[in-house]
């Protein structure tokens, strides 16, 4: 018998629709810490290409906080990106219209200028790791030099790993054997390989993490 796998869910969670807006429990509970965060991270004026953007409430709280970042969303999915281009109206042209991306596929980050930033939230552990290896493949092309790479969400970390993000990845993988929270040392090695040094480490809130990877010179 073959065993086909689940389809992939867009969130984890049921999403509250405004018009086209949508709206995640969990985006609503981060997105003041993670903006904060980007906020002091981030160069002046820094050109920002988020992968997986959601319903881009995070995109919008990032530059709301930070007025002179802009900011390049993008999602494969066409009811997100509506969503995102929805609340991209109160950004005063600080978002750009969402680009339809899937880091999945061979040669999405062609064709595209250099940016300052990648910044990615909940994502690899909800999909396959050739996710998280497009990410990276994708930010050696788009990257600058000098430039980083902003991943958030859980992360095992050996010893140091919470309780609830090992029975986080236990019901990842229930849900699909492909996904589960990822090794730190497994996203560091990757991005090593990809011309990035793990350059900070941020404990945020229920347990997650905002890791940030610089390219080399």
């Amino acid at each position: 018998m073959t065993h086909t796998a689940p389809q992939n869910p867009i969130a984890l969670e049921a999403r509250a629709p405004d018009g086209a807006r949508l709206s995640s429990a969990s985006a609503s509970r981060n997105k003041a810490p993670i903006s904060e965060a980007l906020a002091g991270l981030l160069p002046p004026e820094a050109r920002v290409f988020e992968v997986a953007s959601g319903t881009g409430e995070h995109a919008l709280a990032c530059v709301t906080r930070r007025p002179d970042l802009i900011w390049t969303p993008s999602e494969p999915d066409p009811a997100s990106r509506a969503s995102v281009n929805a609340w991209a109206q109160e950004a005063e042209g600080r978002m750009r219209s969402c680009l339809d991306i899937d880091v999945m596929q061979p040669g999405w980050s062609g064709g595209h200028d250099p940016f300052d930033a990648l910044f990615c939230a909940n994502m690899i552990h909800i999909a396959p790791w050739e996710a998280a290896v497009g990410v990276f493949e994708g930010a050696r092309d788009l990257i600058a030099s000098g430039g980083a790479v902003h991943l958030y969400g859980p992360f095992l970390d050996g010893e140091r790993t919470a309780p609830s993000n090992l029975q986080f990845d236990t019901d990842l993988k229930r849900r699909d054997p492909r996904w589960g929270v990822r090794s730190l040392e497994a996203v560091d090695a990757l991005a090593a390989d990809h011309g990035f040094d793990r350059t900070g480490r941020l404990d945020m809130p229920a347990n997650n993490l905002l890791l940030s990877w610089e390219r080399r010179s």
